[in-house]
């Protein structure tokens, strides 16, 4: 910068910082703003691809979503076959005296049935019927019995078993026993 006179120079030194002032205040005043706006863009549009690729993948997958909602209300309809439902009453003793049919037990009682909210769980959608029966039976039929009972109807249990011998030489012993059971919501 020798060859240029002081005066130049001063100027020439002037016109580049103002030149250099000038392109800060476009960069970081114009430039750097729609650089920030146009990242959050792009922030924006890779946020809505993927929910766009989420919807379209739910969509796709309706079909199979149906299928596994028709599978599902297949399975509980068969699991709700055993439960109790219509005219308890005739359900609880209709039911007992069936399958009582091929033990050795004797039932001359079955207790009349009482319909409640679940104790078991809170806020169950189904209603729970309890019944109690009594009657006598050797030792191994009424265990077999009970057993049964229980693996046939997965969704009733037995609980409050009371067994006492039944006087003389007999070796039957006498039961009674409460059985809980779901009831068949909206059953006509």
């Amino acid at each position: 910068m020798k060859w240029l006179p002081k005066e130049r120079r001063n100027l020439f030194i002037i016109v580049v910082l103002i030149t250099v002032a000038v392109l800060s205040l476009i960069y970081f005043g114009l430039i750097s703003s729609r650089y920030a706006s146009l990242s959050t863009i792009a922030d924006n549009r890779r946020t809505a691809g993927d929910k766009l690729q989420k919807i379209e993948t739910t969509i796709r997958n309706a079909g199979l979503t149906a299928e596994e909602l028709t599978n599902v209300t297949l399975a509980l309809s068969r699991a709700e076959t055993d439960m109790a439902s219509g005219d308890l009453y005739s359900w609880t003793y209709g039911t007992m005296r069936q399958f009582k049919q091929q033990y050795k037990v004797e039932i001359p009682e079955i207790g009349h049935p009482a319909v409640g909210d679940v104790d078991l769980l809170p806020a169950f959608p189904y209603k729970q019927l309890r019944f109690s029966i009594t009657g006598r039976a050797f030792f191994h039929d009424l265990g077999k019995f009970l057993a049964d009972f229980e693996n046939a109807f997965p969704h009733a249990r037995v609980v409050n078993l009371l067994i006492a011998p039944v006087g003389g030489e007999s070796e039957q012993l006498s039961f009674s026993v409460d059985i809980i059971a779901l009831v068949k919501p909206n059953a006509s």
